[in-house]
């Protein structure tokens, strides 16, 4: 069963100026609902999408680090969809350097939980993620894939896991003491348009797509991998992320945390397999050995979405790479051209800030009222309003 759909009720995005946060909120104006707000603590010239019939809260009435904040958010918004992204995470490069910054997002949490509570709301969806899962569990490529329940005895990615795993925990018991409806859906390696593709925060489908194409354009043909590329890992596209985030955040009874992700699992080096053939070039690799990589091994067990709605992320990871590749080129042909050099960010080096931006910073400005999906490639976005 699902909640009600009133397409006047409030809908507020947290991080909406983020990847994410940013096609959620297409999809709700796409969907015709009438009173959406997006929260993010970014300048509005930062974030990745700017919608046009959207409350739009950026810089500091956007900062849900502070409590005060929170409540201003919720003010006047009793009966609210609440969908709690905001965080400060990057790849495996940013969290395992940046641990203490990555917990300090259950503040936000909490907050927004807390004036959630005093307002009263229909829902409050929380994105946890698959680092809440026991290590131990993932220390082969040949992974077995990981059912919920997997998550306990506790041994999560040092930080950010910790921090998800805990605010897991406390969405459980405001449900339980408050009545707070929280539902959580733990996301494995979302990936698409629109979002982190170079500075240092960006993920692996990202960050290969880069270097693909700088390979390309430069016609330097080799490419850095982290690891051996053995690691193993699936990959869900965006369009899939929010359909799931909606259905769980609806659904009236099913309230514990589960897995959103796909069962395709592929190695790292499959995935810049993937990406040579969408550019059409073959590059020697070389594998940085002493580089963050993460767990060997990590897969989505679909068993209990499957059971629960019927349904499991599907878009082929080719498919949605390939729709990816596409956008990631346009931006970085728009920011540096064909040919130029592009310098490579090393969280090992010293050309990166304390919030992990290297010197190239992110190349984005938003597109601001075009849903995702419908910004030609290539073209450079125009400065928000």
């Amino acid at each position: 069963m699902a909640s009600r759909i009133d397409r006047n009720q409030p809908i507020i995005v947290c991080g909406g100026g983020g990847f994410i946060g940013g096609h959620l909120v297409a999809d709700f104006l796409k969907q015709g609902y009438k009173n959406v707000v997006s929260v993010d603590k970014k300048p509005l010239d930062g974030w990745y999408q700017v919608h046009r019939g959207v409350t739009n809260l950026g810089g500091p009435k956007g900062d849900l680090m502070n409590l005060d904040v929170c409540r201003k958010v919720m003010k006047g918004r009793a009966g609210a969809k609440v969908y709690q992204l905001a965080a400060d995470m990057g790849g495996m490069g940013f969290i395992e350097t940046h641990k203490a910054e990555c917990m300090l997002s259950v503040m936000i949490n909490t907050q927004m939980l807390m004036a959630a509570k005093e307002v009263g709301v229909d829902r409050f969806f929380y994105a946890s993620s698959a680092c809440v899962y026991n290590a131990d569990k993932q220390r082969n490529a040949n992974v077995t894939a990981l059912k919920e329940e997997d998550a306990y005895p506790a041994m999560p990615e040092d930080g950010y896991g910790w921090e998800k795993l805990f605010s897991e925990r406390m969405c459980r018991h405001f449900r339980e003491d408050f009545g707070t409806q929280a539902r959580v859906a733990r996301f494995h390696n979302v990936y698409g348009p629109f979002g982190t593709w170079e500075g240092g925060r960006e993920k692996a489908p990202a960050a290969i797509c880069r270097k693909v194409m700088n390979a390309k354009h430069t016609g330097k043909l080799e490419i850095e991998i982290w690891g051996d590329g053995s690691q193993t890992r699936s990959f869900m596209y965006i369009t899939d992320c929010v359909k799931g985030i909606q259905a769980i955040t609806n659904h009236d009874t099913f309230v514990e945390p589960i897995n959103l992700g796909s069962s395709e699992l592929v190695s790292i080096n499959q995935l810049v397999s993937i990406a040579e053939d969408i550019a059409g070039v073959k590059l020697a690799r070389k594998y940085k050995l002493d580089a963050p990589k993460g767990v060997a091994g990590r897969n989505s067990d679909n068993t209990l979405i499957q059971k629960v709605f019927g349904w499991e992320p599907d878009t082929r990871l080719a498919d949605g790479m390939a729709k990816t590749y596409e956008w990631i080129e346009g931006e970085y042909l728009a920011k540096y051209g064909s040919g130029k050099k592009f310098v490579e960010f090393n969280y090992h080096d010293k050309g990166h800030d304390s919030k992990g931006h290297g010197k190239n910073g992110t190349a984005k400005k938003p597109a601001k009222s075009k849903p995702a999906g419908k910004k030609p490639a290539g073209k450079k976005k125009s400065k928000s309003r």
